[in-house]
């Protein structure tokens, strides 16, 4: 027994990693800042939230020798406190709710912002991930253009809705009437022009309907409240597309700000890639801007374009240091499955609920590649759904699309597709190796039988 107790060291408790922290409950009209009761004869202090008590509230935490602070992301109360605090010198986490709740202790005891300052000052509390300043800016115009694009939207469905209501069936003569021979119609229509003939005579060669078929769906029931219904959606469809097109120009201003990650890089090779035309694509050369930055040509990527990857790296940035294996990066992205381990076991996996956006950009890159014949993504996504469901292989296809864009920014590796044959005959060999080993484990070998062609050829 006594040999025993000399082995065991006395727990010293939570040691102190933080000790000039600082936690901070913030809302929408005032923020509560605590300090180290030890070493302040005022630890807790109430703040407004103008900006003026902002820049007071950092002078106070500076004069308190606080180093390092800790707040929850609430809303975007949280933003400016970031912005100036940070500016000031200070370091600042910026925490998730879910982990300060999820530390038990007497919280409706005292203050939120103690228990936050108490958490951090012992490092239980582990800040979010945030990019540089300059990519920050350029996340918040993307962010704001994919609100554009939504708001936009809603009027196409407006449009679509008046349409109906006067049983114009232009939906089903042209699959979007946003484009080249749907808008022309539709303002044809706005403007006063009723016969089926003449709005037919509007049809774009490269439509696949006859001019027969298209006038016969526009002879419609045209009635004033409807009428006025779609030009109010046209309107606003149109007063939309003019200001994504004023957000295009200042996110191109915001790539040209962006420095360079290298003076000497070679020439951008021409894409492989058709052109979608997609009218949601950015209307400048995303991809030269994001070749300029990162170093490594992202939009090659099969299944990435330039609207997915210009999102990707607004959200992760262009330096990955902060995620240390493709792995991390990963778990970051809600990509990775979440083994819930009991007693040595895995009871289940899943992917855990997360509104992450540069995840949400790998799931579309996966949908992109489903039907893809030639690539490898398409090829592992194919069996993927064979083994798994179409829902779970989206995942798994979007979890391998974005370890190949860790790889590729943070060792700035070319994109190399070894194509779905290759794929397929790497996947038939390791099948077979497994499947040796399986063998062999039982005592058993496995013996290659020829193929009927081969024996036809035999005789």
């Amino acid at each position: 027994m006594g040999r025993h107790k000399s082995q065991v060291s006395a727990w010293e408790g939570l040691k102190v990693v933080h000790p000039h922290a600082a936690g901070l409950d913030i809302g929408s009209e005032e923020i509560w800042a605590a300090v180290a009761p030890a070493e302040n004869q005022e630890p807790v202090r109430k703040f407004g939230t103008f900006t003026p008590d902002l820049h007071a509230l950092a002078d106070w935490l500076l004069a308190c020798g606080v180093d390092t602070v800790a707040m929850e992301s609430t809303g975007v109360y949280w933003i400016p406190v970031y912005e100036i605090l940070e500016a000031r010198g200070l370091q600042v986490f910026v925490v998730n709710a879910r982990h300060v709740k999820n530390v038990p202790g007497r919280k409706s005891d005292i203050q939120d912002c103690q228990w936050i300052q108490g958490l951090h000052s012992v490092g239980l509390l582990r800040g979010s991930f945030r990019p540089a300043g300059e990519i920050v800016a350029l996340r918040a115009y993307l962010r704001h253009r994919a609100g554009l694009i939504e708001h936009r939207a809603a009027h196409i469905q407006h449009m679509q809705k008046a349409l109906q209501q006067m049983n114009v069936q232009l939906t089903q003569v042209v699959s979007d009437i946003t484009g080249v021979t749907g808008l022309a119609i539709v303002r044809a229509i706005v403007a006063g022009q009723r016969d089926p003939q003449q709005l037919a005579a509007l049809r774009d060669r490269r439509c696949k309907k006859s001019a027969r078929e298209i006038a016969k769906a526009l002879t419609g029931n045209y009635r004033p409240e409807h009428l006025f219904a779609l030009q109010q959606a046209l309107a606003l469809y149109d007063f939309y597309t003019a200001q994504m097109a004023a957000c295009d120009a200042e996110i191109e201003r915001q790539f040209a700000n962006l420095r360079p990650v290298s003076d000497d890089l070679p020439p951008l090779p021409p894409s492989q890639k058709l052109n979608s035309h997609s009218k949601n694509a950015p209307t400048y050369d995303a991809r030269s801007h994001l070749y300029r930055i990162t170093g490594v040509d992202l939009v090659a990527a099969t299944g990435l374009n330039e609207s997915t990857v210009q999102t990707i790296v607004a959200e992760t940035g262009t330096n990955l240091d902060s995620f240390p294996t493709e792995k991390h990066f990963s778990s970051w992205l809600g990509l990775a499955p979440h083994n819930d381990i009991s007693g040595g076991k895995r009871l289940r996996s899943r992917t855990l609920p997360t509104n992450n956006r540069a995840g949400q950009a790998f799931r579309m890159a996966a949908q992109s590649v489903s039907k893809s014949p030639n690539s490898a993504f398409g090829a592992f996504y194919r069996r993927m759904k064979a083994r798994l469901g179409a829902q779970q292989a989206i995942v798994a296809t979007a979890h391998k699309i974005a370890r190949a864009y860790y790889h590729m920014l943070k060792h700035r590796t070319p994109f190399h597709d070894m194509g779905g044959e290759e794929y397929e005959r790497r996947a038939r060999q390791r099948e077979i190796h497994n499947l040796q080993k399986r063998a062999a484990k039982l005592g058993l070998s496995l013996v290659e039988t020829q193929t009927l062609g081969a024996l036809a050829g035999s005789f």
